[in-house]
């Protein structure tokens, strides 16, 4: 078997990659190809993700989305954890039925808990009883987190998502994986760096912050590919999606409104969705959405409707659904796909003022969808850092106090994905020195590592 390092660089495309002083352009050129995936749809972290890892769509391992409404229980699903969830064999479970001595370290890639993968980290915050969340990650093994935690210190969770995002979550998440395999010696190592997935969302295309960000970044993966190199490790360099700039946020719950499908639940003058009773509610995930009808009756008139909205590209129903690899019994009845300047909010209130207390934090679980905005601090709340940094005193001292810092303004986002872009300069990559064609499917992508391992050895 040959050793193998996938480095998953979120949103990396070759729009990226064009200043020829970058350590990833200069290596590139010298030492690997560069193959554009044709994106999965849709093209988010966790279909993505699972697609690379399974060699499946989709419609086969259940992952329609980051998230999905369980019918079941009434309640929206957003980025769950357990591995369990995947309905089909992971790359680690096929490998190790070619090798059983074959092992696998994942390092941050979605589902990654109570996998059999044999190690693995991933974030996991503790959720104290007096309100506060701390930042934590899981492991397997268990003491694992323990031992790299005496090393790097607490994983930085608050860099790793919302306003206050920086490279550091990546560092970390890099030199934990460099640890992993000074200690086990992994056959084939799965490592994410979520930076550009951040600036990207925030800031315009080509702009300052971006360069710098790229730069900071590709200074992290420097590091990786020389240390992995010097161990004899082959290389992988891929991405899930490419980042687009978009300037038109729908509200696609607000028309469901408007239009008498939602049911709202008023709470101490604050409003809930209450999707066990809508007649159809959307679940947005950047520029997916997901429709659940209750009476599938109303299907044919609600279609025709949402085909009428500026910046909805598609509405698959069952049959557009099975085109797409869509049609499982998790995706909504009708699948809106938005054009590439637009992308779907998730916001259902008609008054900023009787929005949920939970909209204006970073609270990823109670949201109805993905929310970017998360990505900001409030412009209009003044002396915002003093704010916040009264707010986390007193959670300290035991006092219960709301992190009501996030913006309820869509326009704020810059960049998005979901759909397949345009252009193949904007969708993701793969980069090695084994795949020498133009361009692959996402469901090829598990195939390729495997081959890597078992019949591509470093020459």
């Amino acid at each position: 078997m040959q050793q193998t390092v996938v480095i998953n660089v979120v949103g990396l495309t070759t729009t990226l990659l064009q200043d020829s002083e970058l350590f990833l352009h200069q290596w590139l050129k010298k030492n690997a190809h560069l193959s554009i995936i044709e994106p999965v749809l849709p093209a988010l972290t966790c279909s993505a993700q699972t697609t690379y890892l399974t060699g499946k769509w989709p419609s086969e391992h259940g992952i329609v989305g980051n998230g999905w409404y369980d019918r079941s229980d009434a309640e929206v699903k957003m980025w769950k954890q357990s591995n369990k969830l995947i309905q089909s064999p992971r790359i680690w479970d096929l490998a190790k039925k070619m090798d059983s001595t074959f092992t696998c370290a994942n390092m941050f890639w979605w589902y990654n808990m109570y996998s059999d993968a044999d190690y693995t980290v991933t974030p996991r915050p503790q959720y104290w009883a007096d309100g506060q969340k701390k930042p934590d990650s899981y492991s397997k093994p268990a003491n694992l987190r323990d031992r790299l935690q005496g090393e790097l210190g607490v994983f930085p969770l608050f860099d790793f998502w919302g306003p206050k995002t920086t490279i550091r979550s990546s560092q970390w998440i890099a030199k934990a994986s460099k640890l992993v395999y000074e200690w086990y010696n992994p056959t084939l190592t799965l490592i994410y760096l979520p930076h550009l997935d951040y600036c990207c969302q925030k800031y315009t295309p080509k702009s300052l912050e971006i360069d710098k960000d790229v730069k900071a970044l590709d200074k992290v993966c420097k590091d990786l590919i020389e240390f992995y190199e010097s161990n004899g490790v082959q290389i992988i360099v891929l991405s899930e999606y490419g980042i687009t700039k978009v300037t038109n946020p729908i509200h696609i719950n607000r028309l469901l409104r408007t239009l008498g499908y939602l049911q709202i639940r008023e709470e101490r003058g604050l409003e809930l969705l209450d999707t066990g009773e809508c007649r159809a509610f959307a679940l947005a995930d950047h520029q997916i959405t997901h429709i659940y009808v209750k009476d599938k009756n109303d299907l044919p008139k609600l279609k025709e409707l949402l085909e009428k909205i500026p910046g909805v590209a598609k509405v698959l129903d069952d049959a557009g659904k099975t085109v797409h690899h869509l049609n499982h019994e998790r995706a909504g009845d009708l699948v809106l796909v938005a054009n590439q300047d637009s992308w779907f909010t998730y916001y259902y209130w008609l008054d900023d003022n009787a929005a949920p207390d939970f909209a204006r934090t970073v609270e990823i679980h109670k949201k109805t969808g993905y929310d970017p905005v998360e990505l900001f601090l409030d412009p209009k709340k003044k002396f915002i850092l003093p704010r916040i940094i009264l707010k986390l005193i007193r959670k300290k001292l035991g006092f219960r106090t709301l992190m009501n810092v996030i913006p309820l303004d869509a326009t704020l986002v810059n960049g998005s994905h979901g759909c397949i872009p345009e252009n193949d300069a904007d969708k993701p990559i793969f980069v090695s020195k084994t795949v020498l064609v133009d361009k692959i499917e996402s469901n090829s992508v598990c195939q390729h590592i495997l081959d890597s391992i078992f019949k591509n050895a470093i020459k």
